[in-house]
């Protein structure tokens, strides 16, 4: 169990300037130890935060030594727990963890013990950046319609939501329509370094999106993980991670004239996704750093998903405290920063001699080779040289079907499709764009690039060009502040002109809400079968992502977006083809709307002011009137409605007693499902439309829900008897139970019946048997998602016994109490002979003393087979998890006894 901070001797004050003390802070320098000169700083924080929660059960010495020593460990791909500063949530995630909270609280009161005791014990940031569907979009009350409609769809999510808020401590709500998630976190919410009752520390944060990393640009360590990984962080667990590889990328030079920041970043992650980088920290340097303001640091960071990393990071310097300056943190904060990071060693100074670190590999880019570009039509790496876009268009019509190709006959390449829009005659042709968007966190947190867009739109103004009325244009800013500057520089009247009216403040096109297209585009395109393109200012633009009728989605920076919205087609070269022609009749060219990186850096400095800052996020916390006329309880224990079926009370602490249930085998327990390699959690879990057949579907009908009313699984993700049935509910999942058909049934084993796998798992529970899943290799891999662990423990699976899992898929079936096994090397159901119809019995020892971390266990089935798996609970937490019956109950047993 826990001891005493064997570095306690290592806990040094922090002196103010003028007398006193910031503080004190865990020291690395004073560890005196040679190789931490050599770390790079990523590492550095992961060291820092072990050796600040060292207590010998959780955080090891020898987990120290481990990250000290990462130059040698590191290959070895050694585990190490991390403890994050504080956790960042928004609200599809939010819904489950607050759940979780809320019955972790009636467990507790009904164990008689004091149920206030659960509360995060790290700060939590709750966004509600609910991603705005486009439904209105040309239109000077966009902003508001939109926000009606989202309240109207989620209003019931959003009261719980706003009930967390005052029932928990350490728990701050961002209300809906402030802004996304991650820019919020950059803009306001990122602490850089943290000052809790007197102890220093760097700020890091685990969220529940891949765009968490966005804050990696702040120079906050940050990535994103599942709900499970984030509930246990907020209630105090370390999560275990594997000691990454770190990339160093080396930035030397200077952008060219009029190239965008979204141009560096799509060749970033072009050079990064070839290099490889999936599980490694990418940490960039160079005297590069010194020409790329933060908020294009922060367009960089943003994409790690894209090129693959857990996080791309950019270590604090002077332009991250110019930065913070700006966006109103105080004086007093910035010189606290500024001194902790300096005397813990993990502050870059450019101006002083740089020693060299080591890293894993080497990348470098000198930033005046960067191209203007853009990436498509299908994935986020394809990158196109502008220059070349119009013969890698020709190219994708010509080539087969697949990342880069569309297979149109030649003869039918030209075709024009003409039609009538709203009285107008208008055509259509393979590469006409219908939808033209500034969206996604990536891009609209950066003013330089907003800015950019808008002296694209005056100058197009000015010379008489007009984005045609069928493109859909929309602008989704992702916070107040850029609205504020927009109108500061005069510029959002000529967005208005050009159609890009502002539609909201959240994730729009780039996560699939583009909204629906004008009936009369949307047949002209179906009917002659026409290519037409979206161009976004997003991060992902895989096929049927942004709207099922464009094929092909190009990633551009927000001038880019208008510059193809007036051009309205992406079959065209700007170097030597006119946009368009102006009011004077002459040809107008893209060089003629294009402005220079001074015009656009004079625009950000005369805008962008931190008074903006300030007032908005000011107003943040005092809500809005749609939300602050929410009726909520104001008890802290929730008062659950039994017909709701957004929130439910799931059955997660049913029977709960003060003693843990202890270690557990299984017994004559069935197969529910039994499948090959790579099985993902997008397999697993529920995702997407509720289809009008599915038991999820069944269920909300039967509840008087019409069908147009399903909403999505993720809205409904605060509902376990949802999610229970839509988990296994893809329909491409392959069951070898099924001989070879596909969709989401299986074979109920006693009586040979074809069921959906909610029903066959339903009839084992009523019947009192248990079931378990047998897999092949990478179990669980992609995504991390709560629901692919809790979905299978709600449906009764005990055991997952596969070849290999994905690390936090296994992680989490620990979490939620599940047994995760793994074949002998060279052994899986195939070669052992099992066809899934046999019954299992794991003969685990009932006490946990018995059982040690990755220990042999035998398997054996009711047709005399026998054979030997490793138990994969990795670590003696992870065993103290399994005595409990999960973490959730860990954690209020613990909390019991206190």
């Amino acid at each position: 169990m826990a001891s005493e901070n064997p570095f306690k001797a290592n806990l040094t004050s922090l002196p103010k300037p003028g007398g006193g003390e910031f503080g004190k802070f865990y020291s690395l320098p004073s560890l005196n130890d040679p190789r931490i000169e050599k770390l790079p700083y990523s590492i550095r924080i992961l060291l820092e935060s072990a050796i600040r929660n060292c207590d010998n059960f959780q955080v090891k010495k020898e987990d120290v030594e481990k990250i000290i020593d990462w130059e040698k460990s590191s290959p070895k791909q050694v585990e190490i727990p991390f403890k994050p500063a504080r956790v960042l949530l928004q609200d599809f995630t939010g819904v489950p963890a607050v759940v979780d909270l809320a019955c972790m609280r009636d467990a507790m009161n009904k164990l008689g013990s004091d149920s206030n005791k659960i509360n995060p014990l790290v700060p939590v940031d709750l966004v509600i950046d609910h991603s705005v569907q486009v439904d209105v979009a040309r239109s000077d009350n966009a902003v508001q319609a939109n926000m009606d409609l989202e309240f109207q769809r989620n209003k019931e999510r959003f009261a719980f939501l706003k009930w967390g808020s005052t029932a928990f401590h350490n728990m701050l709500v961002v209300p809906p329509g402030s802004g996304i998630v991650h820019q919020v976190n950059l803009e306001y919410l990122g602490r850089v370094v943290f000052n809790s009752d007197g102890i220093l520390y760097p700020d890091s944060v685990v969220g529940t999106d891949s765009h968490t990393t966005m804050i990696d640009g702040l120079g906050v360590a940050g990535w994103g993980v599942g709900g499970i990984e984030a509930e246990a962080a907020m209630l105090g667990q370390p999560m275990s991670m594997v000691l990454p590889g770190v990339v160093g990328f080396k930035l030397s030079g200077k952008l060219r004239n009029g190239v965008t920041a979204t141009d560096l970043v799509l060749t970033v992650t072009q050079m990064l996704r070839k290099h490889g980088v999936v599980g490694k920290f990418v940490e960039f340097y160079g005297d590069g750093m010194g020409e790329l303001s933060l908020a294009d640091r922060a367009t960089i960071a943003n994409m790690s998903p894209e090129y693959g990393a857990t996080m791309g990071f950019f270590p604090v310097d002077h332009i991250t405290l110019q930065y913070l300056k700006l966006t109103g943190r105080s004086d007093e904060t910035v010189e606290m920063i500024e001194a902790y990071l300096r005397a813990n060693k993990l502050f870059v100074d450019y101006n002083e001699p740089q020693l060299e670190r080591v890293y894993s590999s080497y990348l470098q880019l000198d930033l005046a080779d960067v191209d203007p570009c853009v990436s498509g039509p299908k994935r986020p790496h394809d990158r196109v040289p502008l220059k070349e876009m119009k013969a890698d268009w020709h190219s994708c019509l010509d080539n087969k079907v697949g990342f880069k190709g569309f297979a149109i006959p030649k003869e039918v390449q030209e075709k024009v499709a003409k039609f009538s829009f709203h009285g107008q005659p208008a055509e259509l042709r393979h590469g006409s764009v219908v939808i033209a968007a500034i969206t996604s966190c990536t891009n609209t947190s950066n003013p330089s690039v907003m800015l950019g867009a808008g002296l694209v739109a005056k100058k197009a103004c000015e010379l008489g060009l007009q984005v045609k009325p069928w493109v859909k244009t929309s602008l989704a800013p992702g916070s107040g502040v850029v609205t504020k500057y927009l109108l500061q520089s005069g510029l959002q009247k000529y967005f208005n002109q050009q159609g890009f009216h502002i539609v909201g403040y959240g994730c729009t096109t780039c996560i699939g809400n583009s909204g629906d297209l004008d009936e009369s585009v949307a047949s002209t395109i179906s009917e002659n079968d026409i290519v037409a393109a979206a161009v976004l200012s997003g991060n992902r633009n895989f096929e049927g992502r942004v709207h099922p009728l464009t094929r092909a989605n190009y990633l551009a920076s927000p001038p880019l977006v208008v510059a193809y919205a007036l051009a309205g087609t992406v079959d065209i070269d700007f170097d030597k083809e006119p946009i368009g022609t102006g009011k004077d009749g002459k040809s107008v060219y893209f060089k003629d709307i294009w402005p220079s990186t001074e015009e656009i850096a004079e625009v950000v400095q005369s805008s962008v002011l931190p008074e903006m800052f300030k007032s908005t996020y000011k107003a943040i916390t005092k809500g809005n009137p749609m939300w602050n006329q929410l009726s909520v309880p104001t008890a802290t224990l929730y008062s659950w409605d039994p017909n709701s079926t957004y929130i439910h009370e799931p059955p997660y602490f049913k029977g709960m007693t003060l003693d843990p249930p202890g270690a557990h085998g299984v017994k004559d327990a069935y197969c529910l499902l039994n499948f090959g390699d790579s099985i993902t959690t997008d397999h697993i879990s529920p995702a997407g439309s509720i289809h009008k057949d599915s038991p999820a579907a069944k269920y909300l009908l039967e509840r008087g829900v019409d069908r147009k009313d399903f909403n999505s699984y993720g809205s409904r993700r605060g509902n376990d008897e949802v999610m229970a049935r839509g988990t296994f509910a893809n329909i491409r999942i392959v069951n070898k139970l099924l001989s070879g058909e596909v969709g989401p049934k299986t074979i109920h084993i006693p009586t040979g019946e074809k069921l959906y796998v909610f029903d066959a798992a339903t009839r084992y529970k009523a019947a009192g048997q248990d079931t378990i899943i047998l897999a092949g290799a990478e179990y669980g891999s992609g995504s991390s998602r709560d629901w692919a662990a809790k979905g299978p423990m709600l449906l009764g699976v005990k055991a997952v016994i596969a070849k290999s899992f994905e690390r936090i898929h296994r992680s989490n079936l620990v979490g939620m109490g599940v047994i995760p096994l793994c074949f002998k090397a060279g052994e899986d159901a195939d070669t052992l002979g099992l066809t899934g119809h046999e019954r299992y019995t794991i003969d685990l020892p009932s006490k946990i003393s018995e059982i040690k971390p990755g220990q042999d266990v035998t398997v054996t089935t009711d047709t005399g087979k026998s054979f030997t798996c490793i138990a994969r609970f990795d670590t003696e937490v992870e065993l103290a998890y399994f005595n409990h019956g999960g973490i959730l109950p860990y954690v209020i047993r613990n909390l019991t006894k206190q």
